[in-house]
């Protein structure tokens, strides 16, 4: 591959910048003139023809905060002031230190010319066995190449010569090949740091690369995943697992997981007993299909038609396209038995599922919440599906007015019922009987799905969780002539479910009036 990139307008002038920043170091009492590179990620997409806002300074001879701190000196210079404009200057953001946790030594993250810069010297890391943050020392361009996850993460850009250097020698090679490949040990590389193992799968779903077959097997070994464990903090593995599950291609990134081993490392509770209740046999289907709604493939015999149906009723944005493959990565915890009925002030345990989200990935509130819901209303979605596309005879709930489950009013109380995210309720009910059913069952699940949601689309049902009653309760309690209760809620449900029966009446008297009729129902008088 090419050694020489081109810069943008922007780029250059930051470069320019930068070196007459580093001139005038040089001429300062007792400093050097400091080599500037950029490094890493913007060389690595540089090459690749992808842009990005986000720069990472190398410094040879003194750290990030010391730099800083003598360019915002260069910036009070007459000629540093003639030289550039109020524009470029006014784009400068104040610098603040930034130590790393080891050594401390001194980085600034600041903004140039609307870019977002990390100034940083170049340095060694040495590891110990109980920590992932290395002691750090100044070093040279090898050393802070060689500490490095990937050879393609490991180039640089130098600004005096306008070349990029390849000092682990084979980075451009394999970013010419595309392949991901640790520039030493791979096992003693994930061993020092074991969230490279997750990085290196991130990078390569991002990159489309594959990664190197000896780095595989470390990467699966089990001392590598025990020190996962041990080493890294759940917040860092979560955040890895959301920006694979972000990113171009959630295929990849979990099938890598699958195939290396990994699940039950990441998508985890270590503190529970049903730590290792995930089947994930099968789990591989739920992922296939996940990509064939993502980028519009038929999966067997099922028709395009059939996609399009479940795409354009279950996805309104690209939310909810993540929303289905974080799901997907949650199917293996489907069928997993709740431990026993506990209640803690109040509230219900959470699902299987939920808690190795919110423990194994750390997941934040609403995440949970989806995730918890999705398994609670797995059965009851299925049951409803399959009453609608008739794979089982019609059946009544035990309720006093019993209500068949293909009617309106009781298709739209469910909706009501799983509520916001029901969407992803049905999607997460669609990935699990993906890897329960036979291969060649699939393509009749989807048309059966297909039609259950043509149904409610041609009920109008999508969004009757939105559905307000026409009538308050305190209007209610008035024409009841009752104190407001308990008994409210109750009631305007039934205006709802009123509603529903009757989807064009808008008289709220109508609605009052069949609540009066069944005021025994409420255990009124």
């Amino acid at each position: 591959m090419q050694k020489t990139v081109q810069l943008s307008e922007q780029e250059a002038t930051l470069r320019q910048f930068l070196l007459d920043v580093s001139e005038y170091i040089g001429t300062l009492d007792g400093c050097s003139r400091p080599v500037l590179r950029f490094t890493g990620g913007w060389v690595r997409d540089k090459l690749l023809g992808t842009g990005s806002k986000d720069i990472d300074i190398g410094i040879d001879c003194m750290t990030g905060f010391k730099f800083g701190t003598l360019m915002n000196q260069y910036l009070e210079q007459p000629e540093a002031q003639a030289k550039y404009p109020n524009s470029v200057l006014g784009k400068l953001a104040k610098i603040a230190a930034n130590p790393e946790k080891s050594k401390h030594l001194e980085t600034v993250t600041t903004k140039i010319m609307g870019l977002e810069i990390d100034l940083v010297n170049l340095r060694k890391e040495t590891y110990t066995e109980e920590s992932r943050n290395p002691q750090m020392e100044f070093g040279t361009p090898e050393d802070d190449a060689l500490r490095r996850d990937a050879t393609v993460n490991a180039l640089f850009y130098n600004l005096d010569k306008s070349e990029v250097e390849d000092f682990t020698g084979r980075g451009l090679e394999d970013m010419k090949r595309g392949v991901l490949k640790t520039p030493l040990s791979p096992y003693q590389t994930f061993k020092d740091d074991p969230l490279r193992v997750l990085r290196a799968v991130r990078f390569a779903s991002r990159l489309g690369y594959r990664i190197d077959e000896e780095d595989e097997q470390a990467m699966g070994d089990g001392g590598i995943r025990d020190a996962l464990k041990l080493k890294i903090t759940r917040e860092r593995v979560g955040i890895e697992v959301t920006k694979m599950l972000k990113g171009p291609n959630q295929h990849q990134a979990l099938q890598l997981i699958d195939r290396l081993g990994l699940y039950h490392t990441i998508f985890t509770d270590f503190g529970s007993d049903l730590s290792e209740s995930a089947k994930t046999d099968s789990w591989r289907r739920a992922y296939d299909q996940a990509r064939a709604f993502d980028q519009g493939e038929s999966k067997g015999n099922s028709s395009d038609h059939t996609m399009d149906v479940i795409k354009s009723i279950l996805f309104r944005n690209p939310d909810d396209v993540y929303h289905m493959w974080l799901l997907c990565a949650f199917v293996p915890w489907a069928r997993a038995l709740p431990p026993a009925p506990t209640k803690t002030k109040g509230k219900a345990s959470l699902t299987p599922a939920a808690t190795a989200a919110r423990e194994g990935i750390k997941a934040d509130n609403n995440t949970v919440k989806l995730i918890d819901s999705a398994v609670m209303h797995l059965d009851d979605v299925i049951r409803i599906k399959d009453a609608t596309s008739n794979e089982i005879p019609e059946t009544t709930s035990p309720l006093k007015r019993k209500r068949v489950l293909t009617t309106r009013e009781a298709q739209g109380m469910a909706i009501r019922h799983w509520g916001p995210s029901w969407r992803s309720s049905v999607m997460y009910a669609i990935l699990t009987q993906i890897t329960e059913l036979p291969i060649e069952d699939h393509p009749e699940l989807l048309k059966h799905y297909a039609t259950w949601l043509s149904t409610l689309k041609d009920l109008d049902l999508l969004e009757t969780y939105q559905l307000k009653p026409l009538v308050t309760g305190d209007k209610l309690a008035k024409a009841l002539e009752e104190k407001p209760g308990k008994w409210m809620s109750k009631a305007l449900e039934m205006v709802i479910a009123w509603q529903l029966r009757n989807p064009d009446e808008t008289n709220p008297d109508a609605a009052i009036s069949e609540v009066m009729s069944r005021k025994k129902d409420l255990g009124l008088g």
